[in-house]
């Protein structure tokens, strides 16, 4: 039985959660002056992941820094969110 794609769907699911809600949060916080984090931990992963020896370290390392390059594209799109009202903004 092989379970890689298995392994592979779950850890997607699981990462898009987690980075929406950090995405959340980071917008809260910081505004979109976070997205060079996300784009600069992205480009790690995927360096990482070309030099992985496991095919499954490098499919999730590729997928998370792919998953983190998108964050950066959802960082300015929260800020229209809670511009419409859609989510709560800091207090200026």
């Amino acid at each position: 039985m092989n379970f890689f794609g298995l392994i592979i769907g779950t850890f997607v699911l699981l990462v898009t959660g987690l980075l929406h809600i950090l995405v959340v949060k980071a917008e809260y916080q910081w505004g979109t002056r976070s997205w060079p984090v996300f784009l600069l931990t992205g480009l790690i992963c995927i360096v990482l992941s070309l030099f992985a020896n496991s095919d499954l370290l490098s499919g999730i390392l590729g997928i998370t820094g792919i998953l983190l390059f998108w964050s950066v594209h959802e960082i300015f799109k929260q800020r229209e969110r809670v511009k419409k009202g859609w989510f709560p903004g800091k207090e200026a």
